[in-house]
């Protein structure tokens, strides 16, 4: 591996190039739009503005996870492509100040409540429907506490190893061999406790498995960075058992296709307005129909 080993930092740092590597264009020194442009409303009371990060996906997995306990909980899901720059839109910036993906609008309240952050998004929704989220205090607490150690966390997973591994413009060996390390840190973190427990809270599915197995689950999986022989996933025995559990329920695996514009095109729903879009306008229906 190429190692930098003369560069010395500035007095005073100036933003004069981007970055470099995958995403680079997301990445500037200042907040606020760069232009001018509404967001689409449609039909149903939730409007999701998002992508199928692992972020984006725990915002679809959660209201496919509603919609299937019962749930008056229908949504429009319009896709915001961050590599052309949607997030910066003056409408995305109105309903997060951050520019990150996921968004939400909440249609049911006057004025309509915005919600962003996708871990403030999964206990929104939590307490808005009262399911995936104990109402003991005990159980309660232990699902945020792990809700926020994911939201603590994946930082170190994300922008940190899955930078440098796979989208940095090098490869350095001292920031992968960091953050490889980090992140095996915290797939034993996981592995240890669910060695003792069959989902993070104890035995109820709830949103810190949602908001965990986005990150942890995928990556435990393959489907993140291609690292997974890098990391030797395999070797976290039950964090491969609760991986595959949620990865075989219905509703994670619509999840995953909402906002989906990579991968198999089978998997991509790039708009979700109808439960039946998961059937009908899937990329591959789409690219056959044209």
């Amino acid at each position: 591996m190429s190692q930098e080993s003369d560069y010395t930092p500035p007095k005073v740092w100036t933003w004069e190039k981007e970055s470099g590597g995958k995403f680079a264009s997301t990445n500037r020194p200042v907040a606020g739009p760069t232009h001018d442009k509404e967001l689409p409303v449609g039909k149903h009371p939730f409007q999701l503005y998002s992508l199928a990060t692992p972020n984006g996906v725990k915002a679809g997995v959660m209201f496919e996870e509603l919609l299937a306990q019962g749930h008056d909980a229908e949504y429009d899901a319009w896709l915001i492509d961050i590599g052309e720059g949607d997030q910066f839109g003056s409408g995305f910036v109105e309903v997060n100040p951050n520019s990150k993906i996921p968004a939400l609008m909440d249609h049911t309240t006057t004025p309509p409540t915005r919600v962003f952050e996708s871990g403030s998004i999964l206990l929104y929704l939590a307490e808005k429907f009262d399911a995936f989220l104990p109402t003991d205090h005990a159980a309660r607490t232990e699902t945020l506490n792990w809700l926020f150690w994911q939201m603590g966390s994946a930082p170190f997973l994300g922008g940190g190893f899955g930078h440098f591994y796979a989208y940095a413009p090098q490869k350095l060996e001292y920031p992968i061999d960091r953050y490889a390390m980090e992140t095996k840190r915290q797939l034993d973190v996981l592995d240890r406790h669910l060695s003792e427990t069959h989902y993070l809270a104890g035995d109820d599915y709830t949103i810190a498995d949602i908001a965990n197995w986005t990150w942890y689950g995928q990556l435990a999986l393959g489907r993140l960075y291609d690292a997974g022989e890098f990391l030797q996933v395999q070797e976290y025995e039950n964090v491969q058992r609760w991986a595959k559990e949620i990865d075989a329920r219905p509703a994670v695996q619509r999840g995953r296709m909402v906002n989906r514009t990579f991968g198999e095109p089978e998997m991509q729903l790039h708009e979700r307005h109808d439960a039946s879009d998961f059937e009908q306008k899937t990329q591959d229906k789409l690219d056959a129909g044209s």
